[in-house]
């Protein structure tokens, strides 16, 4: 799949733009602080309605105006598909093929982006709940079912916390409405734990040899989900459910009194073992950044196993990031199969060997100027 063409109006610094994007690399070039990665952010955005910027869509809205616009035109193998979001003082509205979608979650998954920017390059070492997020933005885009039981199991785990506050509280003593809670709760927690870990098992797959290689066949990559209870390769959603279940009954009075519900996906994570070595507590930042890097890749390719067919890559300012050999390697591995927007303050840095004839739009205070040339 690749996105044929982008359209913005009032989204940030952009009044109004119109561009044709190539289906290989395009290369957004120009200063700091003028507008590229807001494109990056647009196209990820109109893929996954909400920004990885912000949680605040206003933001989105450029100063002294009422609403934001995005559209593009994605291209996949069924033919072209028109893609549209607007943002409002009261929401947004998302469109396929013109058709307004009652539900996001009928939205999400047209299109499907891989975003690469520096501070993924701390995934390994950051913090659990960016493991999570980074979980849960690629099963959320490949499968509907995960971001329905995702979406309903925030939506329980607020309810349910708030109502231990209130017994804690003596504000309320029935028991019994606990009880309902978290049963919701837990039946949409099995099916997130289920996928998660066979999300990552495969994931681990696709990684594993892509590691391998980058380490010069000196490493091997495992990927372990941590919870807080345990998961096997048997375990299927019923058994998850009732392991589940008695956990958060054994300790009821304890999220009573804590006011939070201390067992579920929401504080689950997932390790990085290299080499039988737990590399998020004693790896060295080389380790780190070829294990995200491997991650990276191999997210390219299990959303090509998912769909049978490449996702949109965005790479925000992150070849700075990598050296020679790990820049070399990508660059490499998305040559002719992956639609890439790439942003960069100089092509200096980029050997010219490794992208031939890009699509170059130089971005100067939200304007652009597009051409496709060699990179000298």
């Amino acid at each position: 799949m690749y996105l044929k063409a982008l359209h913005l109006m009032q989204y940030r610094n952009y009044k109004s733009i119109d561009l044709e994007m190539s289906s290989g690399i395009n290369v957004l070039l120009g200063e700091n602080a003028q507008g590229k990665t807001n494109l990056i952010e647009a196209i990820y955005t109109l893929a996954m309605t909400k920004s990885h910027r912000t949680n605040n869509d206003k933001e989105l809205i450029s100063w002294g105006n009422d609403a934001a616009y995005i559209s593009g035109e994605l291209v996949r193998r069924q033919g072209k598909i028109p893609l549209s979001l607007q943002f409002i003082s009261k929401g947004k509205v998302a469109k396929i093929n013109h058709l307004e979608q009652s539900r996001l979650s009928h939205y999400i998954g047209q299109m499907n982006v891989i975003l690469f920017a520096p501070e993924d390059l701390a995934l390994v070492k950051g913090s659990p709940l960016a493991r999570r997020q980074f979980i849960d933005r690629e099963l959320g885009q490949l499968n509907p079912l995960y971001l329905h039981h995702s979406v309903s199991y925030k939506s329980l785990l607020k309810q349910r916390n708030a109502y231990l506050k209130q017994l804690n509280r003596k504000v309320a003593t029935d028991k019994l409405y606990l009880t309902v809670l978290t049963e919701q709760l837990v039946k949409s927690a099995s099916h997130i734990l289920f996928m998660r870990y066979h999300f990552l098992k495969k994931l681990e797959g696709f990684a594993e040899p892509i590691h391998y290689k980058i380490s010069d066949q000196k490493e091997s990559l495992a990927l372990r989900y941590v919870s807080g209870i345990t998961i096997t390769n048997e375990d299927t959603i019923s058994t998850l459910y009732d392991r589940l279940l008695e956990k958060l009954k054994q300790h009821e009075k304890h999220d009573i009194e804590r006011e939070t519900t201390n067992y579920g996906p929401h504080r689950d994570d997932f390790s990085c073992i290299v080499n039988a070595i737990d590399i998020q507590k004693f790896g060295s930042q080389g380790q780190q950044r070829t294990t995200v890097l491997s991650l990276k890749l191999a997210e390219i390719e299990l959303a090509y196993d998912a769909t049978g067919e490449y996702p949109v890559l965005l790479l925000d300012d992150v070849l700075s990031e990598l050296d020679d050999m790990r820049q070399t390697l990508l660059l490499k591995t998305i040559e002719n199969r992956v639609q890439t927007f790439l942003t960069t303050t100089s092509i200096t840095g980029i050997k010219k060997q490794l992208i031939v004839k890009p699509t170059i739009f130089t971005v100067s205070n939200g304007r652009i100027i597009n051409g496709v040339c060699d990179i000298e």
